[in-house]
């Protein structure tokens, strides 16, 4: 076993050790390995890894109980191509110890990748993720850092690598741990089984959490669309060219592409004119400027579509956004269900469940078949048209619900059913009834409803600054509208600006709240009652008169030209 890995061995077969019967000691065998690596220490031999083994007995669930020699298990790792095993002559003393093989054991590259790989799987699927608020910041920054580099004349090719490795190693955290966190509160949300106090707790703590990540994504993110913005008007080719060329100069040659080489009898023509600039004509480096070039881009491309999108593909940042938004009623529900839980109401899963254990205790066939009448409503049929006889017949000798359908008398079914299956007969169909009196009364009574709104419009509406507390007594429509334009206003006041100038809902009124300085806490009589709040300015005016008086200034100045003209 003086290879690298065994001959025999296919590409998969370093995983082989996980899916065996012992496969917790080959996991412990091989992180042992990877520890002694890292302390420099590449050869073990048996002993050496039992001793390591015997220090960490309870080392991820593993107990070694009576294991006392661990040279088989060396030997099929070795088989797999996990470990390499080379003969170890160092302590022979004898011709029987010569005899006897004797081992030092290594990782093997497939074995360490194959452990690297185990690792990473492990932590993924523990890993609990978290919205990084910070990296955005980062990422900000960096960009700042790229757009002055590509303001000057010569691009600096080791600050620009510097930057987007930076960039690049912060922009992948930030979406690998964001996705790692919504996956986890995915999961969280869909539990059932969580004590309620518990995750009370936990509730209030992560909407916190979300809310603020979801403030701090808003303003950054906007801002980074700005510096991507700026970043556009330059060149930002001419810098990722620069990149690649800079990581090509390390790239090692490769045996499977030999480098092309001009030919002898033209020797002044530029045959390749494809090349960067710099890399003669060639040389290997210049397919290799080409692939990095293209990852660089790709990386690139990624990280501005994350931020900046368009009509048919939308951001990544707005879609994490809006995620974020849609969790929060979402674990409000999750309480809803545990606080229905705790006070013993069920859902129709509970009540199917505990149906099927009265059914498996009926002491009979006869009493299970009675719960089932009972349960499913086996009651008399009533989707059967009668005509106007049988209906005269049943109003004169009434027939209780109650009475058995085998006791009832019998309702006689019309023959055209039997034989068409319709009722319908053929002819010239029924009279429409008129319903112009209905009609009528609808729209009265919207024309009603439509002309109270218009008076709390015109009563709020005026056009003029007054403070709450000036404000007379509300009846219940002016209220009602009171309230949703204080709502409309108050929920698009941003943090740290006091006043705010908005729009209803419908568009219909521009509101314009600004609190007041003296602290006043205004109280306005209502219908319902006594309505108190802080004290502010509020202006409201009735954008649709406006629009009409601008439409009869325009016909009146129109007929006025058409006057003049004639």
């Amino acid at each position: 076993m003086c290879g690298d890995q065994p001959a025999n061995v296919s590409r998969f077969a370093p995983f082989a050790h996980v899916t065996v019967d012992k496969a917790p000691l080959y996991r412990a065998i091989m992180r042992t390995f990877v520890r002694a690596k890292r302390r420099f220490n590449v050869h073990l031999r048996p002993e050496d890894v039992l001793e390591m083994l015997a220090r960490e007995p309870g080392q991820h669930g593993l107990d070694l109980g009576g294991v006392t020699d661990v040279s088989a298990e060396l030997r099929s790792l070795a088989g797999w191509g996990n470990l390499r095993g080379d003969p170890d002559t160092s302590r022979v003393t004898s011709v029987e110890d010569f005899n006897r093989p004797r081992f030092l054991y290594q990782l093997t590259s497939a074995g360490e990748a194959a452990e690297t790989a185990l690792e990473a799987f492990d932590e993924a699927l523990g890993r609990r993720g978290e919205l990084q608020a910070v990296a955005l910041s980062d990422i900000h920054s960096q960009l700042r850092a790229l757009l002055a580099l590509l303001a000057q004349p010569e691009i600096d090719a080791a600050k620009a690598h510097q930057l987007l490795r930076d960039l690049a190693g912060v922009f992948r955290g930030l979406a690998d741990n964001a996705q790692a966190f919504m996956g986890s509160l995915q999961r969280t949300i869909d539990l059932h089984d969580a004590d309620l106090d518990v995750f009370l707790a936990y509730k209030e703590q992560l909407i916190d959490y979300l809310q603020r990540f979801i403030r701090d994504l808003v303003v950054t993110s906007a801002r980074i669309v700005d510096v991507l913005g700026e970043i556009e008007t330059h060149d930002m080719s001419r810098l990722l060219r620069a990149v690649a060329e800079r990581e090509a100069r390390d790239a090692a040659p490769d045996l499977d592409q030999p480098p092309r080489t001009t030919q002898p009898t033209q020797p002044t023509q530029p045959t390749q004119p494809e090349l960067t600039q710099g890399e003669p004509a060639g040389s290997p480096a210049g397919g290799v400027v080409g692939e990095r070039l293209a990852l660089w881009t790709e990386r690139w491309e990624g990280l501005r579509h994350w931020f900046v999108g368009n009509r048919t593909h939308p951001p990544q940042s707005r879609l994490l956004r809006e995620r974020a938004r849609a969790a929060v009623p979402a674990l409000l529900s999750v309480v809803l269900v545990l606080n229905e839980r705790r006070s013993g109401r069920s859902d129709r899963s509970a009540d199917f469940r505990a149906l099927a254990l009265w059914f498996a205790q009926a002491p009979s066939d006869d009493d299970a078949h009675r719960l089932w009448r009972v349960c499913f409503g086996l009651a008399p049929a009533r989707h059967l048209t009668v005509d106007a006889a049988t209906l005269e017949a049943r109003d004169a000798e009434p027939v209780p619900a109650s009475t058995p359908w085998n006791e009832a008398p019998p309702i006689m079914v019309d023959i055209r059913l039997r034989r068409t299956g319709r009722y319908e007969r053929r002819g010239a169909p029924n009279r429409v009834r008129d319903r112009a009196a209905e009609r009528r009364l609808l729209a009265e009574k919207l024309a009603a409803e439509e002309e109270v709104v218009r008076a709390a419009r015109r009563r709020l509406a005026t056009g003029e600054p007054v403070r709450l507390s000036e404000l007379a007594e509300l009846d219940d429509p002016t209220f009602r509208l009171f309230l949703t334009v204080l709502g409309d206003a108050l929920a698009r006041r941003r943090p740290g600006e006091p006043s705010v100038v908005t729009s209803s809902a419908d568009g219909t009124l521009s509101i314009s709240l600004t609190p007041t300085a003296d602290s006043v806490i205004a109280t306005i009589p209502t219908s319902a009652g006594l309505f108190t709040g802080p004290d502010h300015v509020l202006e409201i005016h009735d954008l649709l008169e406006s629009n009409d008086l601008l439409e009869s200034s325009d016909l009146v100045a129109t007929s006025d030209l058409m006057a003049e003209t004639a």
